[in-house]
This record gives C-alpha cells, sequence and structure tokens, in this order.
C-alpha cells in the first residue's frame, strides 16, 4: 500500500468542496478499517479505502475536514466554544 506524499496530502487538503464531483468521493459509511491492525497499518487502510482523508462523502452530503495549527484550542468541544463565542 502506497504512503500518500507530503505535496499528494497537500493536494488532498486543497479539494474545494463547492466544486468537486459528489459522485467521484467515497461515501464514508461504506469505509470498514480492521482495527485489529496496528495504528499505522489503520491509518493506511482508511487512507486506501477513503482516497483523500480531507474529502469524502456522507450520503449526498460532501464533508471536508482541516485541522488548525493553534493549539489554543484542542478538542472540537472547545473549538465549538470559540466559535460560537466569536459570533
Amino acid at each position: 500500500m502506497k504512503i500518500p506524499t507530503l505535496s499528494e496530502l497537500d493536494t488532498f487538503s486543497q479539494v474545494d468542496i463547492k466544486t468537486v464531483d459528489p459522485a467521484q468521493l467515497v461515501d464514508i459509511r461504506e469505509v470498514a478499517v480492521n482495527t485489529d491492525l496496528p495504528k499505522e497499518e489503520r491509518i493506511l487502510d482508511f487512507i486506501r479505502q477513503v482516497h483523500n482523508p480531507y474529502c469524502f462523502r456522507h450520503g449526498k452530503i460532501v464533508v471536508k475536514i482541516g485541522f488548525s495549527e493553534s493549539a489554543e484550542h484542542t478538542t472540537l468541544e472547545e473549538q465549538f466554544e470559540s466559535y460560537l463565542r466569536s459570533l
């Protein structure tokens, strides 16, 4: 199984969900990672199945994942709370 290069991962992260063809994205509900594998192999298994770990579908909904370089907030709950406070 080929490990994506940093360049490939960067390209994956730049996908625009407004212009991507949803039919070309993997439905995350169809991904089944073998939990018996070691952590690194589970990650590779997930990437192999989903193709782009930053952009995929859940049914008809296109999902794009991004990561903050800020260490100020570390949990999803803290990030969400910070977002709500900024409104």
